[in-house]
């Protein structure tokens, strides 16, 4: 049984890459192309305006992340906090993946609110992509080192 290293996980901001999208979406990790029609259908299910992140927002996300991971005693080898989407690499750890994601997200969250921004962040759902060798792992960090620049 190959060991799993780590995972990278990628999440989105709320409404800013709907199913559907013409840049392509990921569903239960398969890439699939755009449909006009299923963007529309998503986009009038939205309950509130698209969420993007100004780069002191993406700070404080940053570091709530951070600190989570302490709490968590988890390595964090890759972070990028964007405008509309977070990546992360991570080492793996038992702890079910979602829960793991949970805790990232509640993180950023709560550290939004302390600022006054109110209401939904964070899409529902994530992307996890794991790392089974030592080469996948540095080329999921090298991709979200790139993401930083």
């Amino acid at each position: 049984m190959t060991k799993t290293l780590g995972y990278m996980l990628t999440w989105t901001t709320y409404g800013t890459w709907l199913q559907g999208d013409e840049r392509g979406y990921v569903k239960d990790g398969e890439v699939l192309p755009a449909n006009e029609m299923l963007m529309q259908a998503n986009k009038n299910l939205q309950v509130q305006d698209i969420v993007k992140l100004s780069v002191a927002q993406q700070d404080v996300v940053r570091q709530a992340i951070l600190k989570e991971a302490v709490l968590q005693k988890q390595r964090i080898y890759a972070l990028s906090v964007q405008s509309n989407h977070v990546h992360l690499v991570a080492e793996y750890t038992p702890q079910p993946i979602e829960k793991i994601v949970a805790y990232y997200k509640k993180a950023g969250r709560l550290a939004l609110k302390a600022l006054g921004c109110d209401g939904k962040v964070w899409t529902a759902g994530y992307d996890k992509r794991f790392c089974f060798d030592k080469g996948a792992l540095e080329r999921r960090i090298q991709y979200v080192q790139n993401h930083n620049k």
